[in-house]
């Protein structure tokens, strides 16, 4: 797939169809994607992989402690937009266009619920990357250097016929990973990438999420 193609046709999925990922394949978008810049040639990322019964066992420790309302307490500062901004306009944009095509009136308490759950679940994808950074590293540096292995991470996967979707709720429960995985507390998780074949029927997997044109956002100085 030609680099600008991908980049015009990444969308986020969030669902997949009930297909293992080979390992082989996972490690050589990781290795392409370690190709990535970064501050000095740093290269802060670190991944975590998780597939097979391992997933399955965190997704079903993670939606058990959503369930019963245990506080979330993420390694990094959760994202939030000002109110009355384009940022949370764009937010509820989005939210809109997911709640009409999955069917989720404002209302319905009980399929909001269950959309909310599969973001804990990893969408339940096959496998999903975990991106973390040694906490000697202090929390906002490595930031922009994640973004750029992430965005590799995503527009490789694509190359090998996946889809990926980057989402926080993957990492909102720290502690279940450090229990359950052996994940050491001298690592900070920042970000989970669900990874798998998209499943072609699901109705969310067809919204392509509008982009400002750059000619709103850009100032030219000559």
């Amino acid at each position: 797939m030609d680099l600008i193609e991908a980049i015009q046709q990444r969308r986020s999925i969030r669902a997949f169809l009930d297909k293992p990922v080979p390992k082989e394949t996972i490690m050589e978008i990781l290795n392409i994607a370690c190709r990535a810049p970064s501050a000095m040639n740093t290269q802060p990322w670190e991944f975590i992989v998780l597939s097979g019964e391992k997933i399955k066992k965190l997704r079903a420790v993670i939606v058990e402690k959503l369930k019963s309302g245990a506080p979330i307490v993420p390694d990094h500062q959760v994202v939030g937009w000002p109110d009355k901004s384009i940022y949370k306009d764009r937010q509820v944009t989005l939210a809109k266009q997911l709640f009409k095509v999955m069917d989720i009136p404002r209302e319905d308490k009980v399929k909001r619920a269950w959309w909310l759950e599969r973001g804990f679940r990893f969408f339940d994808a096959p496998a999903a990357v975990i991106i973390a950074t040694d906490r000697s590293l202090n929390e906002s540096g490595p930031l922009l250097d994640l973004g750029a292995v992430m965005q590799n991470i995503c527009l490789a996967a694509m190359h090998f016929g996946l889809g990926t979707c980057i989402e926080d709720q993957g990492v909102m429960y720290p502690e279940v990973f450090r229990e359950h995985a052996g994940i050491p507390p001298t690592k900070r998780l920042n970000i989970a990438i669900a990874i798998g074949y998209p499943d072609p029927d699901f109705p969310a997997n067809q919204i392509r999420s509008e982009r400002e044109p750059a000619e709103n956002l850009t100032t030219w100085l000559e």
